[in-house]
C-alpha cells in the first residue's frame, strides 16, 4: 500500500505568521550621562561666566558718577551673586574634569560690550538687558531642573536655588523701568536671541 501524500500547500496559501517579537529601544548608558552632565556644566559655567562680566561692565560705567550711587550698589550685588554661582560650577568642572567652552574669551569681550553699552544708554536700558539675561538663564535652568530632579537631585537642588537668584534679578530690574527703557522691544529680542545662540554653542564647543 503506498504511503500517503503530504497535503498538497497551494501557492495562494498565506504564509502562516510570524510570532510578534517585542521591540526594544535602545537607552542610553552611563556614558551619555556623563556626556550630558558635561554638556550642563559647560553651558551654565558660561552663562555665569558672561553674567559676572556684564554686570561688572555696567558697574564700572556707573560707578563714581554723580546720583548713580544706587544702581552701581545693585549692579554690584547681582554682579557678587552670580560670581558665587560661577565659582561653583568652576569646581564642578575642575572635579569632573571637564573643559569650559572654547568661546570664553569671546564671551567675556561680549559680555563686556553689552554690560558696558547698555549702561552708557542709561539706567532704564541696563534694567532691561538684566531682565533679557535673566529671563532667558531662568528659563534655561527650568528645563534643566526638569531633566534632572529624578536622575541628579543635588545638582536639580542647586540649579533651583540659582535659579531662584536669577528670578530675584529679573524682577528688580522689572520694578526698576527696564519695560521703559527707549527701544525696549527691539533691545530686549536682541539680547534674548544673544544668549539662546551662545547657550547652544556653549553646549556643544
Amino acid at each position: 500500500m503506498p504511503a500517503p501524500r503530504a497535503p498538497e500547500t497551494s501557492p495562494e496559501s498565506p504564509p502562516e505568521p510570524k510570532a510578534d517579537r517585542p521591540v526594544r529601544l535602545p537607552h542610553p548608558g552611563r556614558g551619555a550621562s556623563r556626556r550630558r552632565r558635561a554638556e550642563i556644566l559647560r553651558v551654565d559655567h558660561a552663562g555665569e561666566y558672561a553674567a559676572v562680566h556684564i554686570y561688572r561692565a555696567q558697574r564700572a560705567v556707573f560707578e563714581g558718577r554723580p546720583g548713580k550711587d544706587a544702581i552701581a550698589a545693585d549692579m554690584g550685588e547681582m554682579q557678587a551673586q552670580e560670581a558665587v554661582h560661577l565659582a561653583r560650577f568652576e569646581a564642578l568642572l575642575k572635579a569632573e574634569r571637564v573643559r569650559p567652552t572654547v568661546m570664553t574669551p569671546l564671551w567675556r569681550l561680549a559680555a563686556l560690550g553689552l554690560g558696558a553699552g547698555t549702561a552708557l544708554m542709561g539706567e532704564k536700558a541696563a534694567h532691561a538687558c538684566t531682565e533679557a539675561v535673566e529671563s532667558v538663564i531662568e528659563e534655561h535652568y527650568a528645563d534643566q531642573i526638569s531633566e534632572l530632579s529624578e536622575r541628579d537631585p543635588e545638582l536639580a537642588a542647586e540649579l533651583t536655588r540659582f535659579r531662584d537668584e536669577e528670578l530675584a534679578h529679573h524682577d528688580h530690574a522689572v520694578d526698576h523701568g527696564s519695560r521703559d527703557a527707549p527701544g525696549y522691544g527691539l533691545l530686549s529680542a536682541v539680547i534674548k536671541a544673544g544668549c539662546r545662540v551662545a547657550i547652544k554653542v556653549s553646549e556643544r564647543v
